[in-house]
């Protein structure tokens, strides 16, 4: 029995009320969708295990946040998310790259999508409790954390 995800695999993060968080190499699937309510969610989408291609991550926020950690070069598309009441897509150095395509579509309510590029990226998958859980694992059994940097194969 095969447990790896095909390229065509829907991801699928939910969080009402919680914060959840996806970091290192977490899926493989190009096609996410995210439902938080009152709540929060990040999702790394710097993993190489990641096919290439466009990534499109289907969003549904009310009163809700997502964090977007790529890459430096990545291009973020938001042409297809609809806005209700308030909502923005935070992207500090707004500049996009000749590397991948990150499709934001749904409908946001009263939310924010943060995007975190680079070092940002890194910062924020440094300072959580996923990144601390999976050191000590890590140096357990040897080897190196994929949450810093998932590129990173040392």
């Amino acid at each position: 029995m095969n447990l790896t995800k095909t390229p065509t695999t829907v991801e699928r993060v939910h969080a009402d009320y919680r914060t959840v968080k996806r970091l290192g190499h977490w899926t493989t699937a190009r096609h996410i969708e995210v439902r938080a309510h009152r709540g929060g969610a990040v999702i790394d989408l710097r993993s190489p295990r990641i096919p290439e291609g466009d990534i499109e991550v289907r969003l549904d926020l009310d009163h809700a946040w997502v964090k977007v950690l790529v890459d430096d070069d990545t291009e973020i598309d938001s042409w297809d998310l609809r806005f209700v009441r308030r909502g923005r897509v935070k992207d500090w150095t707004g500049e996009n790259g000749s590397g991948r395509r990150v499709r934001l579509v749904g409908e946001i309510r009263s939310a924010e999508v943060r995007v975190h590029r680079g070092g940002i990226a890194t910062l924020s998958a440094l300072f959580s409790r996923e990144f601390l859980d999976e050191a000590r694992k890590v140096r357990k059994e040897g080897g190196t954390p994929s949450i810093p940097d998932p590129g990173y194969e040392g």
